[in-house]
């Protein structure tokens, strides 16, 4: 299986620099995979693809402002992208800009930063007697001021910086456990009306947790994709949602994937899904067996990237090429604020 397998071309115009006013109104690749077909529709118009008796998962993490921008004492412009917490006010982080050093990122904070052996970067978060400027703060904590400090960690194919309306749109309408550097995309495209659209039809609608890092965006660098590894990152699986879904695998009803995070999470719980904390470091590409999802909803992903070899482990390898060569065809837009796709 080779890394070239999963390249394609996209025009450049084609990828969403912006979301739509309304999330539902996207437009909807619907791929049959029994048919070997493919259907155009509108997103809302999701209600008529769902049975009664589906169970609908959805990843509900919440992005964390987790861009930082600073400066060094030279005068320096610092990029600083927090990944994943160490301890407190230490974190795991990108940083552009500065290889070891300080950065000041205001008058009140300043960020140390180290590296070792090629990882990423080690920053080191200090604080002045006042707590960051930020009162009340007996005890400075970054993460509780992120939301005053940093910006939405838009993806870098959003050739535009971030403006304030993205803190809204750059996160899904049931997002509610904060820790995610990036937006599970797909759930960008549901809204509250669509929501209770399919609680009325009679779709059981569950929710699992799992906060999307780097590492799902890690490039594949090995020729054959069988030599990557995916980094671990971890989950939870409410115990509701864990009784939903296996009830519905034993009565024969269809588990609905709401994006690759939730498949990763489903996946690596198997079956019979167990409820409580996981670590999913599944690598899923074509030739995997699927045990869990029976549909997915999911976005464009990006050329040589893990979410779209999961994708063609799910559609079909060929059959996924035709579709995103007849999506580019007729217009989708693709990526984090493009348009969705449905596989059945």
């Amino acid at each position: 299986m080779k890394l070239s397998d999963f390249d394609y071309h996209i025009p450049r115009e084609q990828i969403a620099q912006h979301p739509l006013p309304e999330r539902d109104v996207s437009k909807l690749f619907v791929v049959r995979r029994d048919l070997n077909k493919f259907e155009h529709a509108t997103f809302i118009d999701l209600t008529g693809y769902l049975r009664a008796g589906d169970v609908l998962v959805l990843n509900d993490t919440r992005v964390i402002p987790a861009r930082l921008f600073g400066t060094k004492s030279s005068g320096g412009r610092v990029e600083i992208l927090l990944l994943k917490e160490l301890c407190a006010n230490t974190w795991e982080a990108l940083v552009k800009g500065l290889r070891e050093g300080n950065v000041i990122v205001n008058k009140d904070i300043i960020a140390h930063v180290s590296r070792s052996n090629g990882a990423p970067a080690t920053v080191r978060f200090e604080f002045n007697n006042v707590g960051a400027g930020f009162k009340p703060a007996p005890t400075p904590d970054i993460k509780k001021i992120l939301h005053n400090i940093g910006v939405m960690p838009l993806p870098p194919y959003i050739k535009r910086d971030p403006v304030e309306s993205d803190m809204k749109q750059y996160q899904t309408v049931y997002a509610d456990k904060e820790g995610a550097v990036a937006a599970p995309t797909a759930g960008l495209h549901f809204t509250e009306r669509l929501l209770d659209a399919l609680r009325v039809k009679g779709v059981e609608i569950q929710y699992v947790t799992l906060h999307v890092g780097h590492g799902t965006f890690k490039p594949v660098k090995a020729d054959d994709v069988r030599q990557h590894t995916m980094d671990k990152e971890s989950y939870e699986i409410p115990g509701p949602t864990a009784c939903a879904i296996n009830r519905a695998k034993s009565e024969g009803r269809r588990i609905i994937a709401v994006g690759t995070t939730v498949t990763r999470t489903l996946e690596s719980a198997a079956l019979p899904t167990p409820s409580g904390p996981g670590t999913a470091s599944i690598f899923i590409y074509p030739g995997y067996r699927f045990r869990v999802i029976d549909a997915l909803i999911t976005n464009f992903h990006q050329p040589k990237s893990t979410p779209v070899m999961l994708t063609s482990a799910f559609a079909g390898l060929n059959l996924l090429k035709k579709a995103y060569s007849t999506a580019r065809q007729r217009g989708y837009r693709f990526f984090s604020y493009g348009d969705a796709m449905l596989i059945i």
